[in-house]
């Protein structure tokens, strides 16, 4: 058994630091492991927020040693030695309690997002869709909301751009919508606007730290990106869409 340091964020949204403990560690263990025996052994007051430590939930996300995981996700054994290990909150919301932080902003914008409206079914009352269409989708299924992405997203993280762009889950959100072959609802003003896509540098940050590996930057946010420029900002569009209206026959 080997005792390692680990340095904690204590405190709430007023004020907070990090305290070092040693804790002891056993082959194999994962962050949470750890938090879990500080709790059991040195600070019951510690305040964590988890659930199915299986890497399901999303529910533990924190930032070791700066970069944002899932604690349940992190071995102990593959982070850098001989130096403490650090755990703190994430950056992006605010704190409540030590480990926690609040994250009911991210459910607020997923109400301002329109949801899924299909188009009428065929005459046989089914739908018909391509494989290729509903693999394309998939991926962006896979998300199991531990806001990661919204912690490293520099937009958030350190502009503070809340009110302005809904960030890196929410354009995968937007994106299994637009690119499904049965949704009629067109999404491209509100990602110039009110989403905020333009803030999106593309960095790949965001897909970075994804432990679904769900590829945000390239299959998501890039395509939508292209969508809200081949609509606003393609002076060709431009030309025919002002031709059209032109020439569009008057009803009679």
């Amino acid at each position: 058994m080997e005792k390692l340091i680990f340095k904690v964020y204590r405190g709430d949204s007023g004020k907070g630091e990090l305290k070092e403990y040693q804790i002891e560690v056993d082959e194999g263990m994962v962050v949470l492991d750890a938090i879990h025996k500080l709790q059991a052994t040195q600070a019951p007051d510690l305040a964590c927020r988890w659930n199915c430590k299986a890497g399901r939930c999303g529910s533990c996300s924190a930032e070791i040693n700066g970069f944002p995981k899932l604690m349940c996700m992190t071995r102990i054994d593959e982070l850098p030695k001989g130096n403490p290990i650090t755990v703190e909150p994430m950056k992006a919301f605010p704190i409540i309690k030590d480990l926690v932080t609040d994250v009911s902003w991210n459910y607020e914008v997923n109400k301002t997002i329109p949801p899924f409206t299909p188009k009428p079914p065929e005459p046989d009352g089914t739908w018909r869709m391509q494989q290729k269409d509903i693999d394309r989708v998939q991926e962006f299924r896979k998300c199991i909301e531990c806001f990661l992405c919204q912690d490293v997203c520099h937009v958030l993280r350190n502009h503070n751009k809340h009110s302005q762009f809904i960030g890196p889950r929410f354009l995968i959100r937007v994106a299994s919508l637009e690119m499904h072959p049965l949704d009629t609802v067109d999404r491209r003003e509100l990602l110039k606007d009110q989403f905020g896509i333009g803030f999106c540098n593309i960095t790949k940050c965001c897909t970075e730290v994804c432990p679904e590996r769900i590829t945000i930057t390239d299959n998501a946010i890039i395509p939508l990106k292209e969508r809200v420029v081949d609509r606003y900002y393609d002076p060709l569009a431009w030309l025919i869409r002002q031709l059209k209206r032109v020439f569009k026959p008057s009803a009679k």
